[in-house]
């Protein structure tokens, strides 16, 4: 009885802000923003931003993917060191992280738009300036920049725990060190990968602040249109859907990553 009163502060935190603040989605997404009758009509007008949605989900995956690139062998040299090199690789991946987000993202700013530093450099050795920003690439740099961390952390934390008798047992048998790792770790890790490209991948689909700065009109994201509903446009029952679609995907990236992530390691464990 006791421990289900001190659940009462969690229940009344997510009813106040998670249960009602969705219901006020719902409301708006799915009624007439004259009226206030059930429409579907919102949902529909979605159509009209199709390409932006569908660049948004591009370049979050594309990101995403970029990230496991870059994070997986980070994760695993992190993984291989001494406990104390450990904390302090750890130190260094999360320090970027308790500087603002805006400041990270304009430092990049500063960096590659005409006048930045990159291209001064290059102006200064008698060559001519390169198209850095506004476009898919400075997005996509952005977005790997700002979220590589939420890839590395969960790598490092599943790898860790990968029983090293797996892997001598792998070695017994007869396996090489790169079957090892293509049969043994890499399967092992898959809830960690599962994992990394949905903590990437959810807030790069629905940013709006990096390509905002980094990005150009035609790099505009589902982000920017969904802020553009409620400050601009004044039409906060089609930013509603826009936020229930995404919503949608986030839960099925979410669903994915549970389905899956649970048998790999049961699965690799009965065939080794």
């Amino acid at each position: 009885m006791k421990s289900k009163l001190l659940a009462c502060p969690y229940i009344v935190w997510m009813i106040l802000f998670t249960i009602i603040p969705l219901g006020i989605v719902f409301y708006y997404a799915l009624t007439d923003s004259v009226t206030g009758q059930f429409t579907l009509a919102n949902l529909a007008g979605m159509g009209n931003y199709l390409p932006i949605f569908l660049r948004s989900i591009w370049l979050a995956m594309f990101s995403a993917l970029i990230c496991l690139v870059i994070g997986y062998p980070v994760a695993y040299f992190i993984a291989q060191c001494k406990p104390t090199t450990q904390r302090f690789l750890e130190m260094l991946i999360m320090l970027p992280m308790c500087m603002s987000f805006l400041l990270r993202t304009l430092a990049w700013v500063a960096m590659l738009e005409d006048t930045g530093i990159i291209n001064s450099f290059i102006c200064a050795i008698g060559l001519k300036p390169l198209p850095l920003i506004r476009t898919n690439g400075a997005v996509i740099l952005g977005m790997v920049y700002n979220y590589l961390p939420y890839m590395i952390l969960p790598l490092y934390s599943v790898i860790m725990k990968i029983d090293p008798r797996l892997i001598e047992a792998a070695l017994d048998l007869g396996c090489t060190p790169r079957l090892v790792f293509s049969r043994v770790i890499l399967p092992l890790s898959g809830p960690g990968i599962l994992s990394g490209i949905t903590m990437v991948f959810v807030p790069a689909v629905s940013t709006f602040y990096i390509s905002q700065k980094l990005g150009s009109p035609g790099t505009t994201l589902i982000g920017d249109v969904i802020e553009s509903q409620f400050k601009t446009a004044y039409n906060p029952n089609l930013g509603a859907a826009m936020s229930l679609v995404l919503m949608v995907l986030i839960f099925i990236c979410v669903a994915v990553m549970n389905r899956f992530g649970e048998s790999d390691g049961e699965e690799v464990i009965a065939k080794v």
